[in-house]
């Protein structure tokens, strides 16, 4: 059991003065089986309107509108998570036969069967994703689909965006966690394999020391399914631990964006984002 705080800011520099924003922020914790969410706060500066609602995959999102002049936007999320181990008696995992059965019966999982413009996998990601489809169970397929993802891509800052798909992050294989969690999507829905990409964040140390203060990062990985989630890690190659603290689940990035809005009133902006992490128990 791990309990940490969260502190993510967020903040805009404007060119010129905005007379408006309107905006949706996905950055508070989810409340699972496992995260126990003790306190969640977004503070907004200038304070506007806003509401919390969850949204059509259940990620807690904050809508906020701020409709007086100002030069800067910052949103800040403050929040304390515990971290609590899975509970025993875990469901069998399914075979092929089992797994296609289950979705027939469950639209949420015909959904996360389906590729978008970003998880859509290129010739040679989907045919080593069939071939190990053919010689494996569907979870062990899902493992070695993410751990040949790894061995083939380098972590790398600035080679890809924001707005990049995986066939362009495989094309260079370099890239960054949400490059590595879209060609794994891609690749496990080639194999009929139910997935979702997981929003959050991971605290950049094995062993964190208690009270240590230190500069974390927003963080991106899947889930998939075969007769229950599994959640694994294909940017450090491992299972998702007690550092990962779940924010939300989508298709792809494009459903859980920290941040998405439009404002009115300026050109230009400048972008400056600070996440830091607290082990405190």
């Amino acid at each position: 059991m791990r309990r940490y705080r969260v502190v993510h800011t967020t903040g805009f520099d404007y060119e010129a003065q905005v007379v408006a924003s309107y905006n949706e922020a996905r950055m508070l914790p989810a409340r699972t089986e496992n995260q126990v969410v003790f306190a969640s706060k977004l503070e907004i500066k200038p304070q506007g309107s806003s509401h919390e609602y969850l949204d059509f995959f259940s990620t807690r999102t904050v809508a906020f509108e701020v409709l007086e002049p100002h030069s800067a936007l910052e949103i800040t999320a403050n929040s304390v998570v515990e971290l609590r181990p899975r509970e025993s008696g875990q469901p069998a995992l399914l075979d092929w036969q089992g797994l296609a059965a289950e979705v027939g019966t469950s639209l949420e999982l015909v959904d996360a069967l389906t590729q978008t413009p970003r998880t859509e996998p290129p010739s040679a990601v989907a045919k080593f994703a069939l071939d190990l489809a053919g010689k494996k169970s569907p979870n062990e397929t899902a493992l070695a689909i993410c751990k040949q993802i790894f061995t083939a891509m380098e972590y790398r800052h600035g080679q890809t965006g924001v707005h990049s798909i995986a066939s362009d992050a495989w094309l260079r294989k370099v890239g960054v966690c949400q490059d590595y969690a879209h060609i794994a999507l891609g690749a496990l829905r080639a194999a009929k394999i139910p997935a979702r990409y997981v929003s959050g964040y991971l605290h950049p140390q094995i062993e964190p020391r208690v009270g240590e203060t230190v500069v974390g990062e927003s963080h991106a990985w899947v889930e998939w399914f075969v007769g229950q989630w599994v959640a694994f890690d294909p940017t450090n190659d491992v299972e998702v631990t007690n550092r990962h603290i779940v924010v939300g689940h989508g298709r792809d990035y494009d459903d859980v964006p920290p941040l998405r809005g439009v404002y009115a009133g300026s050109n230009d902006s400048k972008l400056n984002v600070k996440v830091e992490i607290t082990r405190e128990v």
